[in-house]
């Protein structure tokens, strides 16, 4: 078995998250000023996390996150992005690059909640779910690969068991007692939720006490950061996950001082 730590970031904003412009895909902007700003102030809160890989959408609005993020790093400032297409943001279709009002617009029109609606030519959740899904097996086939846990030179350290509760002092190493291997993955805000609610649903991840459902599924903030602890094992079958833990979901205190920019 393996045990590694997945820490999961959203992009910094962007103008169109300014204006409340739907992106999606099809629209690839860069950080705006308070963007670049909440990406160092996510990079200065990590800082001392080593990471032994960095999956990132490759939209530049998440690549250029990642890059600020690293930049702040002291302990992997080199670290290699592996751009994955598989993290980037729902497909809106042709809602892309309108209003969020025009999409509640939509959706009211074909009498659907905004959540559940699919804007022509868009996606539905249920493939961003399947995205999701396949990201996961490509995070655990590449952690097994990468920390073989049958080789010795790995380490108890690398394959301890899921520790039993996450700590809760809001600290950027919060639940990682006992784990020596941690994933960064900076992706997007619709894509965050619906992968938050695979994990919790469908994958049954415990969850820290006292967390409420609003919390754990509220829009995730740019640079929001949510973590969570994974052991998988390989089993005749294939690969398999053996146990699952939220940690926190959409963390934000890391911009409680920041000046964002007018």
């Amino acid at each position: 078995m393996l045990t590694f730590s997945l820490t999961l970031i959203r992009h910094g904003e962007t103008q169109y998250n300014r204006d409340k412009l739907l992106q999606g895909q099809g629209v690839d902007t860069p950080l705006s000023e308070t963007g670049v700003l909440q990406a160092e102030a996510a990079g200065q809160y990590l800082k001392d996390m080593a990471y032994s890989k960095v999956f990132v959408s490759n939209l530049q609005r998440a690549v250029q996150t990642a890059e600020i993020i690293l930049r702040s790093s002291t302990q992997c400032p080199d670290m290699e992005l592996t751009l994955e297409p598989l993290l980037r943001e729902r497909g809106f279709g042709v809602a892309e690059g309108r209003h969020k009002e025009d999409l509640k617009n939509m959706a009211n029109a074909a009498g659907q909640s905004c959540r559940d609606y699919t804007p022509p030519g868009g996606e539905t959740l249920e493939q961003v779910k399947q995205r999701f899904k396949k990201f996961l097996k490509v995070l655990f086939k590449q952690m097994l690969e990468d920390h073989n846990p049958s080789d010795p030179d790995t380490g108890p350290a690398a394959t301890s068991a899921t520790p039993l509760c996450p700590s809760a002092n809001n600290g950027a190493n919060d639940g990682l007692q006992g784990v020596a291997i941690h994933v960064l993955a900076v992706s997007h805000g619709a894509y965050i939720r619906v992968a938050t609610r695979h994990l919790v649903e469908d994958l049954k991840c415990s969850l820290p006490a006292g967390l409420k459902v609003s919390q754990l599924f509220c829009p995730c903030p740019n640079t929001g950061i949510s973590r969570f602890i994974f052991t998988v094992s390989r089993s005749e079958s294939g690969l398999a996950l053996t146990d699952a833990l939220c940690v926190f979901t959409n963390r934000k205190e890391h911009l409680e001082n920041l000046t964002v920019a007018q």
